[in-house]
């Protein structure tokens, strides 16, 4: 897959839902890598979440991850550093809201490992 096809997979997988927030606003969702492309992540639907934009934007940016057993994780940082993240604290602790319906479409806990030991900012 390339990343356009990567964004519809993934799209769809997540029935046009954030895994996190449950949007459904389908221009305010993104496809966002677990392990990046660029880092030797691939296009596939096993390294994908459906994020609204800006959960996206904090997940590649550390401050928010996934656990193996699919629970969301806020940083502490998140707090520290700008002093908000009132709206993303309620969702630490949460299982995922929406998972692929194809076991080999969830998210690979090999590469959620990976994000947490190398991107997010406990």
């Amino acid at each position: 897959l390339g990343q356009g096809g990567f964004k519809a997979a993934v799209t769809e997988a997540y029935h046009y839902s954030c895994a996190i927030t449950e949007e459904h606003s389908l221009p305010a969702l993104e496809a966002a890598h677990i392990k990046p492309y660029g880092e030797s992540g691939p296009h596939e639907v096993y390294n994908g979440l459906l994020l609204r934009s800006d959960v996206h934007r904090l997940f590649d940016s550390g401050y928010i991850t996934v656990t193996p057993d699919y629970r969301i994780e806020v940083s502490r940082l998140l707090r520290e550093e700008f002093e908000n993240g009132r709206y993303y604290y309620p969702f630490h602790g949460h299982k995922l809201h929406h998972l692929p319906q194809n076991q080999a479409d969830h998210p690979s806990k090999d590469l959620i490992i990976w994000h947490n030991e190398h991107k997010y900012l406990e």
